[in-house]
């Protein structure tokens, strides 16, 4: 049975400027910051399989006051290393989902932070950050990724890694975005990325207006709740602030 670690990078505020920004609960007030900014968690997660160590997503790439990579810090926290993960499934390029994918070391090269991990992409997501760029995307970190010769495109609407891992090419809230759903054992974990944020979003139907296909993405939430539920997964919301990890 997989065992899965939210790996919190802490809560933060995002509003038109595509910035995140820390958010501290005991002392910070969320009407204090622009109108119509979001109040999100940043929350990779860390999942230990009979085969794999597995990484889904890799936060914003933050580094603790130490100079130590705020992912690697949180690792090392749940017992295990940087080096012993083997698998990162990324969602999407976004960066507050890729940016712990990279890393500059102290001689000032970028390095990937997982060097014994196969990163995998999808490749259409890949062309699309190359392409549009900044603000959504940091080039700086995602060329280096994708040259680094650990990474493995994904392709097709849907297929399978090492046959226990699926994965479905979604496009709701960016054209390239997928979801994967790891069946170990008795185990279902359902990462959703950005179509699956918060548990509140698989309750209420919601058009958000930062996807790319706002209909689409409350769509595969509907869906997404309706199997994950008839089927026992459990969910992984990568930006709640109080609820990981939950079974519908």
């Amino acid at each position: 049975m997989a065992i899965i670690f939210p790996l919190s990078e802490g809560e933060f505020t995002i509003g038109h400027d595509k910035v995140f920004h820390p958010f501290n609960p005991l002392k910070d007030e969320l009407n204090d910051r622009p109108t119509g900014s979001l109040l999100v968690e940043i929350q990779p997660f860390l999942v230990v399989t009979e085969n794999d160590i597995i990484l889904l997503d890799t936060g914003l790439g933050f580094d603790e006051n130490d100079g130590t990579l705020q992912i690697h810090h949180n690792i090392r926290n749940c017992g295990y290393t940087p080096e012993q993960v083997t698998k990162v499934l990324l969602s999407h390029l976004h960066k507050d989902h890729s940016g712990g994918a990279i890393h500059q070391n102290s001689s000032g090269i970028m390095r990937t932070s997982f060097p014994n991990a196969v990163y995998y992409i999808y490749r259409q997501e890949a062309n699309d950050a190359l392409q549009k760029g900044f603000p959504s995307y940091i080039l700086e970190d995602i060329e280096p990724l994708l040259q680094s010769g650990q990474v493995h495109f994904l392709d097709g609407e849907q297929g399978d890694i090492d046959g226990y891992i699926k994965f479905w090419h979604s496009g709701g809230h960016c054209p390239g975005h997928i979801v994967y759903l790891i069946e170990d054992n008795s185990s279902k974990i359902f990462f959703g990325g950005d179509e699956a944020p918060q548990l509140k979003q698989m309750k209420i139907r919601y058009v958000a207006k930062y996807d790319y296909d706002g209909k689409k993405a409350m769509q595969l939430r509907e869906q997404y709740a309706a199997i994950g539920k008839n089927e026992g997964w459990q969910f992984a919301f990568y930006h709640d602030v109080a609820k990981p990890l939950a079974i519908l």
